[in-house]
Order: structure tokens, then sequence, then C-alpha cells
């Protein structure tokens, strides 16, 4: 389909036995449906990850393809990778890409029996934490101190939790304070998938039942960072107020503990929270933005099934 747009790279990784067909992408995915012998064979497993939006094209670029060859294809598979930009209405963050990946051992002569330990959740949840892994070191050598987290909201808001409660017994109101506003703002359901055909029909307007579930899980977690960016706000400010009285109570003694508080009071420690927290604003910001596009196109949709109706009256 060559009318298609935001497809930033497409490459093909194999193993190093592999025929030389397995780059073609036609002949690929041909040679995967002859394979199989029933209708309702599986021919690929579908990937799809979120690319930090703080890299650059050719490190994500990067990041994909070690992350393939390393999890999929030194396992035996194909990987059709394809990176996409951001669509031109919605978070303008959203780069991602689709990985298609073979079912089938391969040799030198094509794809022989098909590997069901490749299907097995272990496996899966190796490839969720590897990728978190890959993101993170990405991350760290580009200088961005942001981090991503492949386990559910659930069990990262019951680490932060206990995190809370262990600061708060050796008596560290500071980490405290940073674990209870991040497991304040993890209380949240995640977002549901949409398939492709509900999402058309939220792009157009039509609210089907999953839809209107996808809106209200998003409208709660707005809300949810609402709150926790109210939370972060009280929290700034004690941590200001506490430097500054420390500040002035070691101030004569021009010690290690002097310098650290000073640090503080010139924004050290809040600007550590306030790094923390401000991605968190900027996608509920992000959030918002959307919903109010979105609504915008369901007034003109409106509009016109108002118009149509009076032309046919």
């Amino acid at each position: 389909y060559r009318a298609r747009s935001g497809v930033e790279h497409v490459e093909i990784l194999a193993p190093a036995h592999a025929p030389d067909w397995v780059h073609d992408r036609a002949a690929l995915w041909n040679r995967v449906e002859a394979a199989e012998t029933r209708k309702n064979s599986q021919l690929a497993r579908e990937i799809r990850v979120a690319l930090p939006a703080e890299l650059s094209h050719e490190a994500r670029v990067a990041l994909v393809r070690d992350f393939c060859q390393r999890s999929f294809v030194d396992r035996g598979m194909v990987a059709d990778i394809a990176l996409h930009a951001p669509g031109l209405t919605g978070d303008e963050r959203n780069h991602h890409a689709h990985i298609l990946l073979t079912t089938r051992e391969i040799d030198a002569d094509g794809f022989t029996t098909k590997n069901r330990d490749w299907n097995a959740v272990a496996v899966l949840e190796d490839w969720r934490e590897a990728w978190a892994q890959d993101c993170n070191a990405a991350l760290e050598r580009a200088g961005h101190a942001l981090r991503i987290d492949h386990r559910t909201l659930e069990a990262q808001r019951t680490e932060a939790l206990e995190l809370a409660a262990e600061a708060r017994e050796r008596g560290d109101e500071v980490e405290e304070l940073v674990q209870t506003v991040r497991a304040v703002e993890l209380d949240r359901e995640p977002l549901p998938q949409l398939s492709l055909g509900a999402w058309q029909l939220k792009e157009r307007g039509i609210e089907v039942a999953a839809v209107r579930v996808w809106h209200e899980v998003r409208e709660r977690a707005l809300e949810v960072g609402r709150v926790a960016q109210e939370l972060a706000g009280h929290a700034r400010e004690w941590l200001g107020r506490v430097a500054e009285r420390a500040l002035e109570a070691l101030e004569p003694a021009q010690d290690a503990w002097g310098d650290f508080f000073a640090e503080a009071a010139q924004g050290g420690l809040r600007d550590d929270l306030a790094r923390d927290l401000e991605r968190e604003r900027q996608v509920a910001a992000q959030a918002e933005r959307t919903r109010q596009l979105e609504l915008v196109k369901e007034r003109e949709a409106h509009a016109r099934r108002d118009d149509e109706l009076g032309h046919e009256l």
C-alpha cells in the first residue's frame, strides 16, 4: 500500500543461516502463508512497542534493531520491523514500532516446524522486561533521567507504598513524601486497548460501548493526575521550607551538611521531585488537548449529520 504515511523506517532482520529471500517482504510473507496447511493457522506474531520521544530517530532505530536481534532473531525468528511517527492529531510523542515475527523455525531451505516455546507467558514477560531495560539504557546514554517500567500499575503502586512505609519507619520524610506522591499518581486503571475498528469510530466521533469505556477510563486517569500534581505542589513547598530552615540552622558551621541543604534550598531536592512529576503533568496536559480536539471533531460530526438530515427533509 503505497499511499500510507508516517512510516519512518522499515527493516527485516533474520538469522544468518536464513535464505536470501527472507529480506524481500512480499516473498517472506508469501512463503510464511504457503508453509501453513490449515486455514486458521497463526501466520505471525505482532509486537507493538512505544518508543521514547526523547530519543533521536537514529537512536530509536538502533534501539528497536538491537532489541529485535537479541530477543527474537537470536532465538531463530525473522523480524519485520516498521517504525511509525506520531499521527497528525493526538499525542505528538506517540513514536512507536510494529514488529511482525515468524512462528516457524527456519533453515537454509525455508520454514520448518512451528516453535510452540515462543508462545510461553514467561517468554513474553522476559521480552517486556528486556524492552524496559533496553529503553532505559538508551535514555541513560542520551543523558535523560526519564525511566520506564514494564510492570503493571498495580505492581508499581504496591512498591511505592512499601517504599513510603520503609521511609517513614527510618524517619526519611522526603523519601516518604516522594513515594506517596508516586503511589497516588499510579492509583488508576490502565487505558484499555481499542480494536482498529473501534479506534476508527472514535476518530469519526462515533461512540460505541468500547469507546465510551475508553473515554471514562481516561477521564479518571486525568483526575488522578490532577490530584497528584496538586499533592506534588504541596510537596515542593514543604521541601523548600525544610531546606531553608536547615540552611539557616547550619549556616555557621559551613560543613558538608550545610552544602547539602544549600543545594536543596537552591532547588536541588525540589527539582528532583519536579523532574519526576513534570512528565506526568505533560501527559495530563497533552491528554486534555487531545480531548478538546475530539470534542471539536464530535461537534463537527454532529453538525454534518444535522445538515444531511435537513437536506433529506
